[in-house]
């Protein structure tokens, strides 16, 4: 017969932190975690929010606006930036016919001036070239803003690996927070070292991002019911950062000039870094690595958890079925801020123009508008024994997902060829973040639930790894919208998240009896 250390290698495996203090219920871990994801997440979205603009209007053009949004009145060489001349030849081109349809809309936008922005009309040999150049930088620059987001999501599974057989996740968390800040002065200091910036960003994120999500599982032991609802918290963190960044990057980029957009970006992620320093050690749980070590020749320690195999295989396969999610959810950072910077009017109060990437902050506002409704909602159904299982909650957010930009196709057939009102992307964005609120903070949690112990952050790489996929898939999905008509585009996402939902449906069954009926 087997014993119970057999039975429950986990529940015997947990240590908690050393202070046993709670804050509303949780430990005090929970919110040092918390803090420390928000300005990693600030310094992520500060940048992410600000890529495609700056790659389309700046970085890769001979004439280049030096404030986000303002005119084009400044010059430069994008032949300087280290590693262009290759790295362009693998990155397509835009079509002709979508190129003049483009080139004869921006012009036109040109030599009329935006007396709301105090742009004075263009010449029209000018508007011509900036048009020409900026046209044909967009589908370049949506497969750049595919490749970067999604490489972000590709390294955490060398991250946690590393993190599970040598390095532990507290030090994994410090170096890659450390290269996240590096790249982002980088990106501030040397324009011409653009490549290598991003290359540094994506390295830290593989260190940073699936280490400081397992450590919020680590605060609590097996089958603790408190594990979901620390994960909404958690992901409020998420999106307080992303909501504070873009009010303050992008304000900073429009006012002050790119480059000020990403040292803020790195300042933020300094301070992260300083908090997990400072109130880490006494609030955080063991590394998992640090209990193995520790229980080394001692006879309960157990290698093998009961059916970890199918666990792990289960959890793959609804990482897999998550990749066209994150495709479709990635647009808001790819054509859905195209369409908010080229297509949207935004208002002017007390005198301030308000930034088109503003609308980055919409999706975190929903975020703490409708996360804590949703917890109460779960709740009530889980204490009348009503609550979706973990992947039946996920399917739903696939479907709300695409559902949303039904929004988006009422938006386009209104607004033609012109700018419409800001409430299109608004209302869409509402509607997909209650989609996302399904998906991903209960995915984050069924990772730490079902993982065995031993490899639960590589397994959280492993769900990382579905945005990996989602993102390249993105910024080709992306490149679409610069040959289809906005509605079809919108039309397309659409159907992409629907049917996403309702694959996961038909596998629901199957992955809950693989994963203990989570």
């Amino acid at each position: 017969m087997a014993s119970n250390v057999q039975q429950d290698p986990a529940a015997q495996q947990w240590s908690g932190p050393k202070s046993k203090k709670e804050i509303l219920g949780h430990p005090a871990g929970l919110f040092v975690l918390f803090t420390t994801e928000m300005w990693e997440r600030f310094s992520y979205y500060g940048m992410r929010g600000l890529l495609k603009l700056y790659l389309v209007n700046y970085l890769f053009v001979t004439y280049r606006q030096r404030f986000q949004g303002q005119a084009y009145d400044a010059t430069g060489n994008p032949g300087d930036v280290f590693g262009w001349s290759v790295i362009r030849g693998f990155l397509p081109d835009v079509d002709p016919a979508t190129l003049t349809q483009c080139v004869n809309e921006k012009v036109g936008l040109l030599v009329q001036g935006d007396p709301t922005r105090n742009i004075a009309p263009m010449a029209a040999d000018m508007a011509q070239s900036v048009a020409q150049q900026t046209c044909s930088m967009q589908p370049v620059a949506s497969a750049i803003y595919g490749w970067y987001t999604g490489l972000v999501y590709l390294t955490p599974l060398f991250g946690g690996y590393m993190a599970d057989r040598y390095l532990g996740q507290k030090r994994s968390v410090y170096l890659g927070g450390a290269l996240m800040a590096l790249g982002q002065f980088v990106l501030f200091g040397a324009e011409n070292l653009f490549f290598l910036g991003l290359l540094l960003l994506i390295i830290g994120n593989g260190f940073f991002k699936p280490n400081i999500s397992t450590q919020v599982g680590n605060l609590y032991p097996p089958n603790d019911k408190r594990r979901d609802g620390a994960y909404t918290i958690f992901y409020m963190g998420i999106n307080l950062g992303a909501f504070l960044t873009n009010l303050v990057c992008g304000t900073l980029a429009q006012n002050n000039g790119w480059r000020y957009g990403f040292l803020a970006a790195g300042i933020g992620m300094v301070l992260g870094l300083l908090i997990q320093f400072f109130f880490g050690p006494s609030t955080l749980a063991p590394d998992t690595l640090k209990k193995r070590e520790d229980s080394k020749g001692e006879a309960q320690a157990v290698v093998k958890e009961e059916n970890e195999g199918q666990r792990m295989g289960a959890l793959v396969i609804l990482c897999a079925l998550n990749i066209i999610f994150w495709a479709v959810y990635e647009q808001q950072g790819n054509t859905m801020q195209t369409w908010a910077d080229e297509k949207t009017v935004w208002p002017v109060i007390f005198g301030f123009q308000i930034p088109s990437t503003w609308f980055q902050s919409f999706n975190p506002f929903f975020i703490f508008l409708f996360a804590p409704i949703l917890d109460r909602i779960w709740a009530a159904q889980a204490k009348s024994g009503k609550e979706m299982s973990s992947v039946t909650k996920m399917a739903v957010g696939c479907i709300i997902l695409g559902l949303s930009f039904i929004v988006m196709v009422g938006g386009a057939q209104m607004i033609g060829g012109g700018k419409g009102s800001v409430m299109w992307p608004l209302v869409c964005t509402a509607l997909l973040t209650i989609g996302e609120l399904y998906l991903s903070p209960i995915g984050l949690s069924l990772v730490t639930k079902v993982s065995p112990v031993r490899f639960v952050s590589m397994m959280m790489g492993m769900w990382f790894m579905s945005s990996f996929f989602g993102n390249i898939l993105s910024g080709y999905i992306g490149i679409l919208y610069t040959k289809w008509s906005p509605t079809n585009f919108f039309l397309l996402l659409m159907a992409l998240g629907v049917a996403a939902g309702l694959a996961i449906a038909a596998f629901n069954k199957p992955l809950r009896k693989a994963m203990g009926n989570h």
